[in-house]
């Protein structure tokens, strides 16, 4: 998206624990020049209250897409998937899985668990932004393009 946007940027939610794998996604974001604002949570309980804006996340942004790594403490990211697919004013948000695995799409896929796109860690710096930039037509209602 050009740096001349006016509007809101994306507001993604990371879900990772490993903060070399978040550091890379932050940089492939930057290089990218996607304009968005992210925050990083660390295990799969805090990025439910993330989402729910609960506790200390009370004033925390709605996500526009949440990149979720499936291998979380506390609870995996396929636990994760779950409850916000059973939360009626959650289901809609877009979810990208960041994955060391690509065992996990046939596990999701088994569960019946939709997510919008799989990425293998190390990810691909153009398939990544590819993702997240074919992800607008979820908040581009909320921006302003230039004429």
């Amino acid at each position: 998206m050009s740096s001349d946007t006016v509007g809101r940027p994306m507001e993604i939610l990371l879900v990772e624990d490993d903060l070399e794998d978040a550091g890379l996604t932050l940089d492939a974001l930057r290089q990218g020049q996607v304009q968005c604002r992210v925050s990083l949570v660390r295990d799969g309980e805090e990025s439910l209250e993330f989402v729910r804006q609960q506790g200390k996340y009370a004033r925390a942004p709605r996500p526009d897409l949440v990149l979720l790594d499936m291998n979380l403490p506390k609870l995996s990211g396929r636990e994760v998937l779950a409850e916000i697919h059973n939360d009626g004013l959650l289901a809609d948000v877009p979810i990208v899985v960041l994955t060391a695995s690509g065992a996990h799409r046939e596990i999701l896929e088994a569960s019946h668990l939709h997510v919008e796109d799989y990425l293998i860690k190390p990810v691909e710096l153009e398939q990544f932004l590819s993702v997240v930039r074919s992800l607008r037509k979820y908040w581009l209602a909320d921006v302003i393009l230039p004429q």
